[in-house]
């Protein structure tokens, strides 16, 4: 069998090269000490209160606190576990501007991320109190990064266009983030991820499932579908157990692992 694990090492050397090439995600994997070190950050809501000087002095300092972090801890990777963003704060048509300010943290220093859904990333705009007048009719108050041109909309930045314009945007191949299967849509964020093995360069040492809660445009939700997915990928990769296994939805954590 050694002919076999020989042509296979070889055949994963040609993947990750091709990978690379293409600003795919390298594969992730165990450091020589055995440990693999996540960071999570879990409800930053990036654009809550827009209108206001209070919700961007917050975005400022989520972004000098994750930069502490990351700066301190050096993780192999980041775990967005959902809401991101505050969507129903966001009158704006394109609610990726400021998803992507939440990643450039992790981004700047070239450490490898991986997003999940909450129930604020999409939701539609929902109007203030206080921005109705005593006649009942509400102005308008764009925050700045709305244009005139664009002016202001109030559907929300579906699921689908944020976690597209992320991968998009990924010319260095960081963003492990991945658009689930279709018959588990309108949840999106529905992937695996697996952590070689220090040692077996074909081997997962660690799998971790993300499974998108709903929020937002739908339901909050794990439906039988999603579970019937995890389940069946988790016999496929992981049949003897040998693997360790978490699954990560929002307000689920894990600590460093070590393999």
């Amino acid at each position: 069998m050694r002919w076999w694990h020989g042509r296979l090492a070889a055949s994963l050397a040609v993947l990750l090269a091709a990978a690379l090439a293409l600003g795919s995600p390298a594969p992730l994997r165990f450091a020589q000490d055995g440990r693999f070190k996540l960071a999570l950050f879990a409800d930053l809501h990036y654009g809550e209160s827009a209108w206001t000087d209070w919700g961007p002095a917050q975005d400022d300092g989520s972004g000098r606190v994750m930069a502490a972090v990351l700066d301190a801890e050096k993780p192999d990777l980041v775990v967005y576990l959902g809401d991101l963003v505050t969507a129903n704060n966001l009158p704006i048509p394109n609610a990726t501007l400021y998803w992507d300010r939440v990643l450039s943290p992790t981004r700047r220093r070239g450490i490898p991320w991986a997003t999940i859904f909450g129930n604020h990333d999409d939701m539609s705009f929902e109007w203030p109190p206080e921005w109705f007048s005593p006649a009942g009719i509400p102005p308008v108050h764009c925050p700045p990064s709305s244009t005139p041109a664009s002016r202001c909309s109030f559907r929300g930045t579906p699921r689908m266009e944020l976690i597209t314009a992320e991968i998009n945007r990924d010319s260095a191949g960081l963003s492990h983030s991945s658009v689930g299967p279709k018959e588990l849509w309108p949840g999106v964020s529905n992937y695996v991820l697996q952590v070689l093995s220090r040692e077996k360069v074909q081997d997962p040492a660690l799998i971790m499932y993300f499974l998108d809660s709903g929020g937002g445009s739908y339901p909050e939700v794990i439906s039988g579908a999603q579970v019937r997915w995890f389940q069946s990928q988790s016999q496929f990769l992981n049949p003897d157990g040998r693997s360790e296994e978490t699954c990560k939805k929002s307000f689920w954590t894990v600590s460093i692992l070590n393999s």
